[in-house]
């Protein structure tokens, strides 16, 4: 592996890149090392999705802990969230996650936690481990091997998941898209303790995902979630990415839900009988959550997009929930970690409590704060162009902050431009106060400047 390939590979909050030009066995060994040299972990557990690339990298970085003496954990093919799960409830020093979420099949990733399911972020770790390697500077270790050991935690994570979830109301017709992913184990497994009448498409866990990117949010993939709802008649859609940290709604026509509108339903959820109790939100899409939380007692609070961070400004402010509008939630009671399966048992007790349908309880939202939803761009120089639509705007913005790039509130209308801290790609997002015309409109202008800029759209 070339420092190149390295210095690509490691992102803000994991490590990302093509099999095997970007990231391979070699670098997984070398982490391995870096990780026990780092660290001293005593356990170790690994996971990966269903990629086809995941158990080499696994093995590759199984041997590198072993020769330092760690026992390591292997707990075979699970979800994102199971290692949180099983780094936190079974004392774990550490725990290692081969996945690329919502990436072709052609990619790979390794997202790292400490005990407690704390996660080695940028600034936190995951740099220290570049530099480890690109130094070859590793420990000596003069003991004894550790072992590879084989074990599953899943049946407790689905006791956990029976243990937070409660639905009184009449049972509803879901439609279920696992999209190839690692969702159809658990759906397997979890569905037939719950009430409900379950369709789950695409359901066999297929590391080629053979019906597509694992990615709900790209327009081309949303479609059979789609029509599956409207074929089966059912009263909900849900769909995930390859490593089900990320879940996904549709409404009873088929249409999909901007997970925006679900941040602030949950938030809601959560802080029932807990006044004051804080809720973490990002800041590309503020203005319905803000309203929401605020509604219900609580105190929002904004942060830096990504797991990492958001996890950290958890843990300072003890806040209760976090939520992203790219559909991560986080629970206070996970960890503070984020799920892809808790948010919709909870929409359920709220569909359940509500009496209301999903489009029922966001159309008013909708309304109330239209927004553009993420829209992505290739640009040559990121930030030059934030640099040039902000003084485009300038004379009309009445507050700005650069939280998490550039948020500018014009009054009527906000707009949030950042770069991705995983893809090469600017993202645009623009909600209006009841106004979606004037949302249309501002939105279809700053893409007209990002294209004379010399930018181009981009699915992802």
């Amino acid at each position: 592996m070339n420092q190149h390939g390295i210095q690509k590979s490691f992102k803000a909050y994991d490590i990302r890149g093509k099999v095997p030009d970007e990231l391979d066995d070699e670098l997984s060994y070398n982490l391995g090392l870096a990780l026990a040299s780092e660290f001293a972990p005593k356990r170790v557990v690994l996971g990966r999705d269903v990629r086809l690339s995941g158990q080499g990298l696994v093995q590759a970085m199984s041997k590198a802990l072993v020769e330092q003496g760690v026992l390591v954990v292997d707990a075979g093919i699970c979800g994102t969230e199971e290692i949180y799960f099983s780094t936190a409830s079974q004392g774990f020093d550490l725990g290692v996650m081969f996945t690329a979420s919502h990436n072709p099949a052609e990619y790979n990733g390794i997202k790292m936690v400490k005990s407690g399911a704390v996660p080695i972020s940028s600034d936190s770790g995951l740099f220290a481990l570049r530099d480890r390697i690109l130094a070859k500077n590793y420990r000596a270790h003069a003991g004894s091997k550790g072992a590879v050991h084989y074990e599953s935690y899943q049946s407790q994570y689905l006791d956990f998941l029976r243990a937070n979830f409660s639905f009184k109301g009449e049972p509803l017709k879901i439609v279920m898209n696992p999209g190839n992913g690692c969702a159809g184990y658990i759906l397997e497994k979890l569905l037939p303790k719950l009430t409900g009448d379950f369709v789950v498409i695409q359901g066999e866990p297929d590391g080629t995902f053979p019906n597509g990117i694992p990615n709900p949010l790209l327009p081309e993939r949303r479609k059979d979630t789609s029509d599956a709802v409207k074929v089966h008649k059912a009263d909900l859609g849900l769909a995930w990415d390859g490593d089900f940290d990320r879940c996904f709604f549709y409404d009873g026509s088929g249409n999909f839900v901007e997970s925006y509108y679900l941040i602030g339903l949950l938030a809601q959820n959560i802080l029932a009988g807990r006044p004051g109790g804080k809720i973490i939100h990002d800041t590309r899409l503020i203005w319905n959550t803000i309203d929401m939380v605020k509604a219900a007692g609580g105190v929002p609070v904004q942060t830096k997009t990504g797991h990492a961070f958001m996890k950290e400004r958890m843990r300072a402010e003890d806040a209760l929930y976090g939520g992203e509008m790219s559909a991560h939630h986080y629970f206070k009671n996970f960890n503070y970690c984020d799920s892809g399966m808790l948010p919709w048992l909870k929409l359920l007790e709220i569909i359940s409590a509500s009496g209301k349908n999903l489009t029922e309880l966001v159309e008013a939202r909708a309304k109330a704060y239209p927004c553009s939803g993420e829209i992505n761009f290739k640009v040559q120089d990121a930030s030059a162009c934030v640099k040039a639509i902000r003084e485009f705007y300038l004379s009309g913005i009445i507050e700005e902050n650069y939280i998490d790039g550039l948020s500018a509130d014009c009054g009527n209308w906000r707009f949030n431009l950042r770069s991705s801290n995983t893809e090469p790609l600017l993202r645009l997002n623009v909600e209006s106060r009841g106004d979606a015309a004037l949302m249309t409109g501002r939105t279809a202008e700053i893409g007209e400047l990002i294209h004379n800029f010399g930018g181009e759209k981009a699915n992802g």
